[in-house]
Formats: structure tokens, C-alpha cells, sequence
């Protein structure tokens, strides 16, 4: 019985350590060594669990390309929530980014790129696309919405401008709401 518990937790902390190496180094700027290193095992031991890179990356990221949740409430107050989620939540599993923007340094991995994209265009995108009134370039602007979003996620964590990194949600909610009211055409609540 110890044997199995050993091999388990063992299992786990190689996940947790890729987990956070993907999500801080991207997919190519993570190596097997790397992770068994972390762990205190040998490289082969990865690969016996794992059986290769790629698939230690598709278990370790799994939780990064699950369902989209979404915050709860009506989907006005969703900009608002969303920005919370994507720039201010501390997700720690994920080097503290959103999974992501976690995501997207691993985005040159084709199958990371057709899950972030799934995950981004079915999950996000198509609930805030309710926002956008008309139907002229409704898509459009629900994209350059989520664009926004996620580039101000990326120049405060993986960037780290200065002025960006020092904000609050509080400097950044009239932004978001002149932002979103300019694209989605109908003040939004924050």
C-alpha cells in the first residue's frame, strides 16, 4: 500500500511542478529534466508515468482547458467579473495567471492552439457576444472586447508594465466600462 501512496504523490507533485512550469515557461521552455528535477526523481520516471512530454503537458494543463465557468449573475455585470477573474484573481496552480493567459505561452503547442482557441471562442467570447447590440460586426467587437481583457492580463503579469502592474480594479472599472459600453453599444454594471 505505501509503494502505490508514494507512486501517487509523486505523480502529483511532477503535476503541480509541470503545471507551474508550463504556465510560467510555455510548452518549448519547459523540459522533462526541469519537471523530475523539481521533484527530486529521475527524468525516466516522468516518461514511465507519463510517457512522454506531450502528454505529461495535456494531464498537467488539463484543468487549464476544462468547461469554461463563467461567473454567475446577469451577463451585464460579466465585464466587470471577467476582468476580476483574468487580471486580479490569484490563481496559484497557474504561476498566479489566469489559466489563460497561462495558456497562451504553450500557444505555438497545435494542441494547446486549437484548445485555447475552442475555449476562448465557445466559452468567453460567445457569452459576451450577448452583450454587443445589432448584428453589425457584432462579432467583431465582442473579439476586440476579449482582446482587451486578455491583453491587460498579459502586460500586467507576463509583461509587467509598470503602470498596469501597479493598478486596481477600482483604476481600471471606468475603463472597462467606457470600453465595453464603446464596443457592446449599452452602458455595462460594475
Amino acid at each position: 500500500m505505501t509503494h502505490k501512496r508514494d507512486r501517487q504523490a509523486t505523480r502529483t507533485r511532477l503535476l503541480e511542478s509541470s503545471r507551474l512550469r508550463f504556465a510560467r515557461d510555455g510548452y518549448d521552455g519547459t523540459s522533462v529534466r526541469d519537471v523530475a528535477g523539481d521533484v527530486g526523481v529521475d527524468p525516466a520516471l516522468v516518461f514511465r508515468y507519463f510517457g512522454s512530454k506531450s502528454s505529461l503537458f495535456t494531464e498537467a494543463m488539463a484543468g487549464s482547458t476544462a468547461p469554461v465557468v463563467l461567473p454567475d449573475g446577469p451577463v451585464d455585470e460579466l465585464p466587470a467579473k471577467l476582468m476580476h477573474q483574468l487580471v486580479f484573481e490569484d490563481w496559484a496552480e497557474y504561476a498566479g495567471e489566469h489559466p489563460l493567459i497561462a495558456m497562451l505561452r504553450s500557444a505555438g503547442h497545435e494542441d494547446m492552439k486549437d484548445r485555447l482557441r475552442q475555449q476562448v471562442c465557445e466559452g468567453y467570447l460567445g457569452v459576451l457576444s450577448e452583450l454587443a447590440e445589432g448584428n453589425d460586426d457584432k462579432d467583431l467587437r465582442t473579439e476586440l472586447f476579449g482582446a482587451w481583457l486578455l491583453g491587460i492580463g498579459i502586460l500586467r503579469t507576463a509583461v509587467g508594465t509598470p503602470t498596469l502592474s501597479k493598478a486596481t480594479e477600482e483604476d481600471l472599472r471606468p475603463h472597462l466600462a467606457a470600453v465595453a459600453e464603446a464596443l457592446f453599444g449599452r452602458p455595462i454594471a460594475d
